[in-house]
């Protein structure tokens, strides 16, 4: 098959999107597919800024990467928007390409323009609901009320959701908000999972171990709790603060470590320090990916207090780890842990949440236990045993469309149409 991706985020801006992106096409490419990866460009500053791992560079990929010149978005330093008027480009790229299936990942203008394409050319497409933008929203743009913000998000991933012939839902609950926002189409639950990498090396242990306590010699001696993500409003971050103000006062050779990067991490740093926690919390930022093992095995908790997350990506992680993780139990984290297999998943209370981290600390066995537990469950998310069902989604779009012949004669039609919607100019056949 071909196959082309259109997503909003990728390397280097790091979130579970660019992650899901990268590693299904990775797969999907080594099984002997065609991929082709659409994304926007980034800026020289956010390349050299971002640690993300050399693998994502495009000339090591097993697939194209085709980077669309972009804009900047006013609510979100981060991202980057493909700019409307390289629809041209795109559409001549991807008629050479002449893709089996468009796989749309995200609801901005590349998505936008991978899902008209599908649209009008009559290719099969296939949409994942990655993200709740009716909870996000109100967290990037805070002039407008949360009621309205909520309406605007649903109303953007419902355009996209009744457009799909097939939609890939991260969770079982993502599904459920699919059906709730009336889609009938069909949809299947395929998690992101976990690439199959490589154990970290006893040597690259010592290096990065060495560059951590240099910068933060406070970390010596004290057991860690230790985020992963990015660090974002959304992710509800202080709920740390308050679960670590209660261990330290039991334990007080305890950290917290966030590792991650994102427009929150200034303000989080100055609500440790206003809070008297500067001693017991560091912020090293984001990490390449063959060091997070580094950190996931330094731990002894995995604590986990976002209540938007659709994929729970760390989590795995974690566990693949042998980390144990506490987590609030809500979205992607129910799907995920379904109970608490690795570990403890819990109310949205910082007293239940703080009770279990502290079993943990403090019973040993209950830790090794919860640890081996955490390896076995993670394991059943590697993504070597992902891929195939995706694929499967692949085949049930493209045998959903008419025959490839019979939609050459709506290709000047579509050109005009789209043209249209766009206020752009005719390409004449271009």
């Amino acid at each position: 098959m071909k196959i082309a991706m259109f997503t909003d985020a990728y390397f280097p801006r790091i979130n579970g999107v660019s992650v899901s992106v990268r590693s299904y096409a990775t797969e999907v490419s080594k099984l002997g597919h065609e991929v082709w990866v659409v994304c926007p460009e980034y800026t020289e500053e956010q390349q050299k800024s971002a640690l993300f791992d050399e693998k994502s560079n495009d000339g090591e990929s097993p697939f194209k990467v085709m980077r669309i010149p972009s804009t900047r978005i006013i609510f979100s330093r981060e991202d980057r928007m493909g700019r409307i008027d390289m629809w041209h480009r795109i559409k001549r790229e991807m008629d050479l390409f002449r893709p089996d299936v468009i796989h749309v990942n995200s609801e901005w203008t590349v998505g936008y323009f991978g899902e008209m394409y599908a649209h009008h050319r009559k290719i099969a497409c296939v949409f994942t609901f990655h993200t709740m933008w009716e909870d996000y929203l109100e967290n990037y743009v805070p002039i407008l009320p949360a009621h309205s913000l909520r309406k605007i998000g649903r109303s953007v991933v419902r355009f996209f959701l009744k457009r799909a012939d097939v939609i890939v839902a991260p969770t079982k609950r993502i599904e459920n908000v699919a059906r709730n926002y009336g889609v009938q189409n069909t949809v299947h639950v395929i998690p992101t999972g976990i690439p199959d990498g490589a154990p970290f090396s006893f040597q690259r242990s010592i290096q990065v171990s060495s560059r951590l306590f240099k910068k933060y010699p406070h970390l010596k001696g004290k057991r860690i709790l230790l985020f992963v993500g990015r660090i974002v409003k959304e992710k509800n971050l202080p709920f740390l603060f308050d679960v670590l103000e209660i261990v330290i006062k039991k334990l007080p050779k305890t950290a917290l470590l966030f590792v991650g990067g994102g427009p929150f991490l200034e303000e989080l740093s100055q609500i440790a320090s206003s809070r008297g926690l500067s001693q017991y919390v560091a912020f090293p930022g984001y990490m390449k990916s063959e060091d997070l093992i580094y950190f996931y095995k330094l731990a002894s908790v995995f604590v986990f207090p976002s209540k938007t997350e659709t994929q729970g990506l760390v989590t795995l992680e974690a566990m693949v780890a042998s980390l144990p993780v506490v987590a609030i139990g809500e979205l992607g984290t129910v799907d995920v842990m379904q109970g608490d297999h690795g570990g403890f998943m819990v109310k949205d209370d910082v007293n239940e949440f703080s009770e279990k981290v502290l079993q943990l600390l403090n019973d040993q066995n209950l830790r090794k236990r919860k640890s081996k537990e955490a390896a076995e469950w993670g394991g059943k998310w590697r993504i070597s045993a992902l891929t195939p069902l995706l694929l499967s989604c692949y085949e049930e779009a493209i045998k959903s469309k008419i025959p490839a012949e019979a939609a050459e004669a709506g290709y000047d039609e579509f050109e005009n149409e789209f043209n249209a919607e766009l206020g752009l100019e005719s390409s004449n056949g271009i």
